[in-house]
């Protein structure tokens, strides 16, 4: 037998990279690593400088803070000593209601402050009694508030049942459930005193616009709470009044310069008690006018605006002068003790 030829098998190999090849990928990868490098040394830099400006935000933040408690500090003394010397009437001419600012506190840091009694305005959880019943003094009263604004007065029966215990509407321009459910998104009546009178952008269809008009001259406070006739606006003074009636509210300036310039509570309770009929002004119980207003105060409202460099901060302090009246009954101490019972960065 013959042997078969063994055929040579031969590689084939690969041509030797040239030098410039290998420059090409040198230079790449050193491309590569200094972008690397970049990227790195960036998220550094800007995680650093993030960092930085948080702790500054939150210095001044706290630096804030403190000033504006120490603008409710002045408030509170301010109020103690008017309390000291008149211990039955809280009016304009006391000076408590004079903004103060802007100053600056220490270098680099301005302060801003003023102090508006709230009892100077409606009371919407006024609207209902403590029984649940809803008060037709205050309704109607309200009914003309809202009219005077140009607005609905719709909006007064929708208030009540807001408030209210039942859920059955009380008037045809009231809503319950069935009404809220039917909303996007759905959500219910709350049915009991309300904490803030933003609440009153929850009524289906009132809207920010109405808001805005009905604001300046509504709040939401303890249900037993007064209205203070000597601080009270010309609407509010002249929406119990009733219908036809402007007599405070026609000309603001003029009550405000009115105000200013009577060294004493203007209207006082003899001098608006005059505009009414003796039987409204003294019936018996809630139904009686005599029985919604004084002439002092425990419920004030402090705005601290606060500047520090290019940062701007407002906050808004629920300030309560205890006295052992009917409106700071069973808060303890003889009186004129104050106190912040409510801080918020929005003024509603």
């Amino acid at each position: 037998m013959s042997a078969r030829p063994v055929r040579s098998r031969t590689r084939r190999q690969r041509p030797a990279p040239s030098r410039q090849t290998q420059r090409g990928v040198a230079l790449l990868v050193a491309i590569l690593l200094v972008a690397l490098g970049t990227i790195i040394a960036a998220a550094v830099a800007y995680e650093n400088a993030m960092t930085a400006r948080r702790g500054t935000a939150t210095y001044a933040f706290d630096q804030s803070l403190l000033i504006a408690q120490g603008a409710e500090a002045l408030a509170a003394y301010g109020l103690r000593q008017i309390y000291q010397s008149d211990a039955t009437h809280i009016y304009p001419g006391q000076g408590w209601d004079k903004p103060v600012g802007p100053i600056e506190v220490v270098p680099g840091v301005m302060l801003e402050a003023s102090l508006e009694d709230l009892q100077g305005r409606f009371n919407l959880n006024k609207l209902v009694n403590t029984d649940g019943t809803p008060d037709p003094v205050e309704v109607n009263a309200f009914v003309q508030l809202l009219t005077m604004l140009g607005l609905e007065p719709k909006w007064a029966g929708y208030l009540v049942d807001w408030i209210d215990v039942d859920i059955v509407p009380q008037n045809p321009d009231g809503a319950e459930d069935s009404v809220y459910m039917g909303q996007t998104p759905p959500y219910r009546a709350p049915n009991r005193y309300i904490t803030s009178a933003t609440e009153l952008l929850a009524l289906p269809g009132f809207g920010r616009d109405r808001y805005l008009k009905l604001a300046p001259y509504v709040t939401a406070l303890p249900q037993i709470t007064k209205i203070n006739v000597c601080t009270a606006s010309g609407p509010v003074l002249d929406a119990f009044l009733g219908a036809g009636h402007s007599e405070f509210g026609a000309n603001p300036e003029r009550l405000t310069q009115t105000r200013s310039n009577t060294s004493g509570c203007f209207p006082s309770l003899a001098n608006y008690q005059a505009a009414f009929d003796p039987k409204v002004w003294n019936a018996k119980g809630t139904a009686g006018v005599s029985s919604k207003f004084t002439e002092s105060s425990n419920y004030f409202r402090l705005t601290s605006f606060i500047t520090i460099g290019s940062a701007e901060f407002n906050l808004y302090s629920l300030l309560y002068l205890d006295t052992p009246g009917p409106g700071g009954a069973g808060r303890g101490g003889a009186g004129g003790a104050v106190r912040p019972i409510q801080r918020s960065f929005t003024p509603d």
